[in-house]
């Protein structure tokens, strides 16, 4: 369906939905000024604030490549390949954490224990493991593993608080990344500050990383390398600041050991009223050069990206452009969700020099008398990819993003769908289940290849303290 018939259609179908009037999005301009409350002096008490809980998650994924694409795995001492791969587990998070003590400075502590059950144990489906289902030295599902997610000590003093141990940490270009059975988390030491009531800080520094599917802590590495290297050191510090009721910004900067310094800066910003018409504008841009030791080669990336939400009651419609500007891909941490750009999707559209435009519907049931189902639609178009003139990697192969210079003008497209419901009440209550289909086309040297999945993932949130 061509772009110009999407949003007529969009629009058709909003224009004959009830008008309700409601307040349009702020514009004013927001003074800064000291924080109206202190979080710690409104502390409850180490125990009297103690929580059990926790969560668990039945995860399917069922992929089938095409166009010649095939997965492989060892039986017998053989190599066997055939197109399709399935992963089935529950993943279940069991949260223990504290209040902060009362006083000037409140200490707290919170473990987590991540717990993984393989339901498909098959070789042959699984294809040797991945980030998705843990598998021993000869492919074989590990049938059940647990780990520490989380394990921290908590000071907190007025409105800021420091965290040492294994932790969640989000930011735009640190962020743990929850899209699989289990989330990943980090080892560390952080800090977050809200001493102002628009303005507030966040920093860093980390140097293990505990991956979706491993139970063992690991070295940070590059998504996109081709040669594996790793550092143990990532340093990363920056703000977000609100000027405007209607504008949100951040800008945060990171330094990842002998591989790069990495800039990023966003913006969103909110226009309208959504029961009339709303206009969400969304900007991300992240320069990346190399730093130290080059382990991942010579890098000088520009990287940008611009969406335009429209939305109207139940209907929302969003377009969204990027662009790399740079002979190598744009590159982030390995199990991190360190990518805040508009088409980061199945595929991350993140080739070298590529430019994307993506389409979206979504429709809130909620408006129609069925609250927590949602449905979607989008489709994405990568051009341009052109890896002919990387020299990064100095001549040596295997270092950098060596193999990328077989990129000519390389294309892609992706289209998904998928539906999701959350439950209101009872004893399940938000409780959700999503379905998604998503097929990828790529040429024949894009990175991505061909190929289609379905995903049916439920999570189940439990508290029993």
């Amino acid at each position: 369906m061509k772009l110009s018939s999407t949003a007529l259609l969009a629009l058709a179908v909003s224009s004959i939905t009830a008008t309700a009037y409601a307040e349009p999005v702020s514009q004013d301009f927001v003074p800064t000024t000291l924080a109206g409350a202190s979080a710690q002096s409104e502390a409850k008490g180490f125990i009297e604030d103690f929580s059990l809980g926790g969560s668990t998650r039945n995860w399917y994924a069922h992929e089938s490549k095409y166009r010649g694409g095939t997965f492989a795995y060892q039986k017998h001492g053989e190599t066997r390949t055939d197109r399709n791969r399935t992963n089935w587990l529950q993943g279940t998070i069991l949260n223990a954490s504290s209040g902060f003590t009362q006083g000037t400075v409140g200490v707290k502590t919170e473990v987590a224990l991540y717990n993984a059950l393989v339901l498909d144990r098959s070789k042959r489906d699984i294809k040797g493991g991945s980030n998705r289902t843990l598998a021993d030295s000869d492919g074989n599902a590990v049938d059940q593993w647990s780990k520490l997610g989380l394990a921290n000590v908590q000071l907190r003093v007025s409105n800021t608080t420091f965290i040492a141990g294994r932790q969640n940490f989000s930011s735009p270009i640190i962020d743990t990344i929850g899209n699989r059975a289990l989330p990943s988390s980090f080892e560390g030491v952080s800090f977050n500050s809200e001493e102002l009531n628009n303005l507030s800080f966040q920093g860093g520094v980390f140097d293990r990383v505990s991956p979706r599917t491993e139970q063992s802590l690991s070295k940070f590495r590059s998504e996109y390398s081709s040669n594996g290297v790793e550092t143990d050191k990532v340093y990363t510090l920056g703000s977000n600041y609100q000027p405007f009721k209607s504008l949100k910004t951040s800008v945060f900067g990171a330094n990842v050991k002998d591989f790069w310094n990495q800039y990023y800066f966003g913006a969103t910003h909110e226009l309208g009223d959504s029961q009339q018409l709303a206009l969400t504008t969304g900007f991300n841009y992240y320069k990346t050069v190399d730093e130290g030791k080059q382990l991942m080669g010579d890098i000088d990336n520009d990287t940008w990206s611009l969406s335009m939400g429209l939305t109207h009651q139940a209907h929302s419609l969003t377009f969204g452009y990027q662009a790399v500007n740079g002979n190598e891909y744009f590159d982030y941490l390995h199990e991190t969700n360190g990518i805040y750009l508009a088409n980061s999707l199945t595929s991350d559209f993140n080739g070298p020099n590529e430019k994307s435009f993506q389409v979206a519907y979504g429709i809130n049931m909620a408006e129609y008398g069925v609250p927590g189902l949602k449905f979607n639609i989008y489709s994405a178009r990568g051009w341009g990819i052109d890896g002919t003139h990387y020299t990064g990697n100095r001549g040596v192969v295997g270092k950098g993003y060596d193999g990328i210079q077989s990129q000519d003008d390389e294309k892609h497209q992706e289209y998904g769908v998928g539906s999701a419901y959350e439950i209101q009440n009872g004893p399940l209550k938000a409780a959700t289940v999503r379905a998604t289909y998503v097929e990828h086309r790529g040429s024949e040297f894009q990175s991505d290849g061909s190929i289609k999945e379905f995903r049916l993932v439920t999570t189940v949130p439990f508290n029993i303290l």
